[in-house]
């Protein structure tokens, strides 16, 4: 397993080895022995698995409150996702700036996102898996979302039209959020 590290600090791009033959292919999608030696000391709680029928699906930008914030692991298992992700730590020096990361079941890449972080993801072809773990369970009074298309972050989707479930349309710029990541 390869961890790259990216612009934001903890943030990592994870990258298995893949044994293949003629009958296709194996590797570890995750493995807390080489995450800890990478320093990643993070203990998984729960597994989410998304469908999306649809390319130009667009989920995000989600992420929980503290005390209920999530560390997690994201990967593509089928069809292809452009992923994103922006740093919401207000003492971060990279605070608002975003990263996006192209996952596919070709590349196998995950991405490891620390707490801090909003979180979504646009499908590049129909059919696409998405599939995540995170470190603390689903909290609905620490829900909280800001929108896609905030001209303050600026994120550049690559998409003109996507398609955006209603929560996701009338989330908050991140300039009337609650965020509390400090």
């Amino acid at each position: 397993m390869k961890l790259k590290k990216t612009k934001f600090d903890g943030v990592y791009i994870i990258s298995p080895e893949v044994f293949g033959d003629a009958r296709g292919w194996f590797y570890e999608s995750y493995n807390e022995k080489a995450l800890r030696e990478a320093g990643i000391k993070t203990r998984f709680v729960q597994d989410n698995h998304s469908f999306n029928s649809q390319k130009n699906t667009l989920r995000g930008l989600h992420f929980q409150n503290t005390p209920h914030s999530q560390a997690k692991l994201v990967r593509c298992t089928a069809g292809a996702i452009k992923d994103v992700i922006v740093d919401l730590r207000e003492s971060s020096p990279t605070y608002k700036q975003w990263l996006a990361v192209e996952l596919s079941p070709e590349n196998h890449w995950q991405i490891y996102i620390p707490k801090g972080f909003a979180h979504g993801y646009l499908t590049l072809a129909p059919k696409s898996e998405f599939q995540y773990k995170v470190d603390e369970f689903y909290c609905r009074e620490s829900d909280r979302s800001i929108r896609f298309d905030d001209p303050e972050i600026g994120i550049d989707w690559g998409c003109r039209n996507p398609i955006v479930s209603q929560k996701d349309k009338i989330a908050p710029l991140l300039r009337d959020s609650d965020v509390n990541f400090k």
